[in-house]
């Protein structure tokens, strides 16, 4: 059986606070606007996850507490803080551990990890330079793979779609 990952890059972050390192840079009024709206999307879409999975950087984690609510996730969050700062390997090791048989999970992170993450999933092995998809702030990614997530090769996803938060009313 097919299982979805949803990748959601944080929304738009605050440089202006004087927070003194980038972990702990909060959301701008537009990220609080977005993420909502996404999380609204989400759950409007049927695609609501059985697990979510997030970066514990605060403007990760205020994206995520955001679209929790609005997407009516009522489950734990996992905050896996190995998704800071990741690359693709760090990713695919998150997802290889992640525990239980959920059919639908969500990422939420940063980038560029997110987006070549997306393009490693999503672009076949014999092309000689990967495909990159913009991962804007409160951009979402569907991906389509394989049941087992153990070991996910290259090109091994389908893209079902991608969501940016500008297209959303």
């Amino acid at each position: 059986m097919a299982r979805d990952l949803l990748l959601l890059r944080h929304a738009k972050s605050d440089w202006d606070t004087g927070t003194g390192t980038d972990f702990g840079r909060p959301l701008a009024p537009r990220g609080l606007r977005d993420a909502p709206r996404m999380g609204d999307w989400i759950r409007e879409n049927g695609l609501v996850p059985d697990r979510l999975v997030s970066s514990p950087a605060l403007r990760a984690r205020q994206t995520t507490e955001l679209v929790a609510k609005a997407a009516g996730f009522g489950q734990e969050i996992l905050w896996a803080p190995g998704i800071y700062a990741a690359d693709v390997g760090d990713l695919l090791q998150i997802l290889a551990s992640l525990p239980g048989q959920g059919l639908r999970t969500l990422l939420v992170g940063h980038n560029p990890g997110l987006e070549h993450l997306l393009a490693f999933l999503t672009t076949p092995p014999d092309r000689d330079r990967l495909e990159i998809h913009a991962l804007k702030t409160a951009t979402l990614a569907q991906i389509g793979l394989p049941d087992s997530w153990d070991d996910l090769p290259r090109g091994c996803g389908r893209l079902i779609r991608i969501q940016y938060p500008r297209e959303l009313a």
